[in-house]
């Protein structure tokens, strides 16, 4: 199971993801006399309250057991890279939450700063494209030796 590089491709990709639930994604530094609110995957964090906004956490929290299951799914090959290709949609998705969020309701309160931690899932998308490309390989290897028999 981990001497394959598919295997290896979703831990990283699982780990990626796992740090960016845990870092900053953006920071808004307001207009004036407000207050800097930082943006992790669960909500907005000012030095008071959170505002809830969970939809990124729940995205990545799914993509996550998506990703380690797919790891434990190496005999069934198909429905592991169906699970990959669920995963980076999944990621996809994450990224237009973020960017129709960035600029319809953080546009007016001030200037906006990425963090490093909004690059991750991209990164993470990039290994599950090529966890997959791994797994299709694997199938056409298999499917190769099987006809030779």
């Amino acid at each position: 199971m981990i001497q394959r590089k598919q295997t290896i491709y979703l831990l990283l990709a699982l780990l990626a993801l796992v740090v960016c639930l845990c870092l900053p994604i953006g920071q808004i530094e307001p207009k004036g006399m407000g207050v800097p609110m930082v943006w992790y995957n669960y909500g907005l964090l000012n030095d008071r309250s959170v505002i809830a906004r969970p939809l990124p956490f729940i995205d990545l929290v799914i993509t996550g057991i998506l990703s380690l299951t797919a790891i434990f799914l190496y005999k069934r090959r198909p429905l592991q890279a169906m699970l990959c290709t669920i995963s980076y949609l999944l990621l996809v998705a994450w990224y237009a939450y973020y960017f129709i969020v960035l600029y319809l309701d953080f546009q007016d309160h001030g200037t906006w700063g990425f963090r490093f931690a909004a690059c991750l899932p991209l990164v993470a998308i990039i290994l599950l494209v090529m966890a997959k490309r791994g797994i299709k390989a694997d199938e056409r290897l298999v499917k190769s030796m099987d006809r030779i028999r």
